[in-house]
């Protein structure tokens, strides 16, 4: 089954990151960096991604048939995305131990996330 690991970008997350000296940070990094590899040699790992600053986003939607796009900068969210995990495995108990590796998890919170199976859906 495939659990979605989520990072958030939070206040809590964002005090630690101030504590946190220029070593610390760095391990933090290269936390991620040893997290997808041993989720890559232990064959769960799908995909694994951190993601750019929302300030860079583009929120689209769609009125009267009519694509409309706007571009960040966005008012201040307190919490956003920064990264996710896409693993496959077999229970939610094997995903929630993956998502405690990761270096998040030691400051704040990680959220783990079933992948909803549309395979059996009628696309009629």
């Amino acid at each position: 089954m495939k659990y979605l690991i989520l990072i958030q970008s939070n206040p809590q997350s964002l005090a630690v990151w101030e504590t946190l000296d220029d070593e610390q940070r760095t391990d933090f990094g290269l936390g991620h960096l040893r997290l997808t590899e041993e989720m890559r040699e232990a064959g769960v790992l799908v995909v694994s991604e951190g993601l750019g600053d929302p300030a860079l986003a583009t929120q689209v939607s769609v009125r009267d048939g009519k694509t409309i796009t706007s571009d960040g900068p966005y008012a201040e969210v307190k919490e956003h995305l920064a990264g996710f995990y896409l693993i496959d495995v077999a229970d939610v108990d094997e995903a929630v131990a993956w998502a405690a590796k990761a270096p998040d998890a030691a400051y704040t919170r990680v959220e783990v996330r079933p992948i909803l199976d549309m395979s059996t859906w009628d696309a009629a």
